[in-house]
């Protein structure tokens, strides 16, 4: 019987040789497999001006964090994880903790699953409640001494400011519209080597003419994720091949997009760092008494708290946060088609798009095309004004009347009705069943769970609401176990923020 112990098929894995030039990051990542064998490869990020100066500590500091993130998925593989950089207490604690919380979700949401990846000797694990699940001894040797706690270079962050966490979804699109009208927005790129930059080069190119604040980086880290799998005994050789809606093993990914980001916002001196994560993207669950994220740790506001924790102990005073908590994915597609049509010609949600024209365009044929299909004509617009064509828009309805959307139930269930209300789907048992009104999704949604409004900065609250309030049926808390009407008063929106504790 295959047991954890089992996973762990390399000996070690060393992130080091840390390189920092003005305009580059890099570290070797080196593999030693069990028997004796290596293999390295080379992990950067690149910029398009001078970011960094490798005679400053806080920068020799950054550049480490930054080159770690992508061994954080390993911790469950390997013997040892070895970080050669500067780490301070703080990093180290972030690491660790991360490394762990990381090493639950892969084994829940990966190991114990029906991974279509795995080969058929690394399946039947058995779930097991450990005091621990990362079986890598975590080392760091520091080269140089790490940053003590304070402001970026002794830059104090202006809140008004806004680093913005930039992709082609309607997600980052929508928080930008909605910081243009009352703070300093700075959408920030990662081109992630590979296919998945094609659904950001829509957005990238209109705000690079639009705004001057836009900012980009590159990353090889789709490379060394597919390297690394490569190197995993357990994921079947034909990988590649393999139609999924999952990666093989990993699940700490928009950090390392994250930490590229940071050297810009901090540079500038940005206060505020915004992802673009919904209602239905916290989410805590038990598997056979282990609790875990359902693979959405790095998408929920837990992970954005963690963050804002670090940043508070390392002195910099920023804040990660979603202004789109309390929102629907259907709720949020209304403000961007109602308020920002111009962004939303822009929206890419589709992992496999192409290039036409020297414009990039949707498949229209995957499950996520189906939902943004859906969703726009439930909305009494037009999927065309992002690029779907015609054929593509009957075909996906046509589906939609017989398969269901990834959404958490009340959503697709309103999703269904306003389709079937609208004369957008067949009217069949299928949908007729499925269809169900839930007012509270085109609502606002505060709860302690999902969407907490402490989590979000008292700055920020009052120009954001006023906003979303034209476009939701009101705003509800979640109390008792029922939905409770709620008025977005002065006095709400100035509850006290909580106070991390550093």
């Amino acid at each position: 019987m295959i047991t954890l112990k089992d996973f762990a098929v390399l000996k070690s894995l060393r992130v080091h040789k840390l390189e920092v030039k003005p305009k580059r990051v890099s570290a070797t990542y080196e593999i030693v497999h069990k028997d004796g064998s290596t293999a390295t490869n080379v992990l950067f990020y690149t910029y398009n001006s001078a970011i960094f100066d490798k005679k400053t500590v806080e920068d020799i500091n950054l550049a480490s964090m930054m080159v770690a993130q992508v061994a954080m998925n390993y911790g469950l593989f390997c013997d040892e994880l070895i970080f050669e950089g500067s780490y301070d207490k703080a990093d180290q604690e972030f690491i660790r903790n991360m490394v762990e919380n990381t090493s639950r979700e892969i084994l829940t949401n990966k190991l114990l699953i029906d991974n279509p990846f795995l080969t058929e000797n690394y399946r039947g694990l058995q779930a097991k409640k450990l005091d621990k699940y990362t079986q890598a001894r975590i080392i760091f040797t520091n080269d140089v001494l790490a940053s003590k706690p304070g402001h970026f270079n002794g830059q104090t962050p202006d809140m008004n400011k806004y680093a913005i966490l930039s992709s082609g979804g309607k997600d980052s699109l929508l928080s930008y519209g909605m910081i243009k009208e009352f703070g300093e927005p700075h959408p920030i790129f990662v081109n992630e080597a590979g296919r998945h930059w094609f659904t950001a080069v829509n957005a990238y190119r209109y705000f690079r003419e639009n705004e001057p604040n836009t900012g980009k980086t590159w990353c090889n880290s789709d490379r060394i994720f597919n390297w690394m799998v490569k190197n995993l005994k357990f994921v079947k050789p034909n990988y590649a091949s393999i139609r999924a809606d999952i990666y093989p093993v990993r699940l700490w990914t928009v950090s390392v997009f994250l930490f590229g980001v940071l050297p810009l916002a901090l540079k500038k001196g940005l206060g505020n760092v915004i992802v673009g994560d919904e209602y239905d993207t916290t989410e805590r669950k038990i598997t056979d008494g282990i609790s875990h994220y359902s693979a959405l740790y790095d998408q929920s506001k837990y992970f954005d708290n963690a963050l804002t924790r670090y940043y508070q102990k390392k002195g910099w005073d920023l804040y990660q946060y979603s202004m789109l908590r309390s929102m629907s994915e259907l709720l949020i597609m209304k403000v961007l088609l109602k308020r920002y049509p111009n962004l939303q010609t822009q929206q890419i949600s589709c992992h496999a798009a192409h290039e036409k024209d020297k414009r990039m365009f949707p498949c229209g044929n995957c499950e996520k095309c189906r939902r943004i299909i859906g969703m726009i004509s439930a909305l009494g617009e037009s999927p065309e004004n992002c690029g779907y064509n015609s054929e593509q828009i009957h075909k996906a309805l046509r589906q939609l009347s017989n398969l269901s959307v990834k959404q958490i139930g009340s959503d697709a269930a309103h999703l269904y009705h306003l389709l079937l209300k609208n004369g957008c789907i067949e009217n069949n048992d299928f949908t007729k069943k499925l269809a169900k009104e839930h007012p509270r999704v085109m609502q606002l949604r505060f709860d302690n769970e999902r969407s907490s409004l402490e989590d979000m900065p008292e700055h920020v609250r009052g120009p954001l609401f006023k906003i979303l309030v034209e476009y939701s049926r009101g705003a509800v808390v979640l109390q008792d176990k029922k939905w409770t009407d709620l008025e977005l008063t002065n006095s709400f929106l100035q509850l006290k923020r909580y106070k991390y504790n550093v």
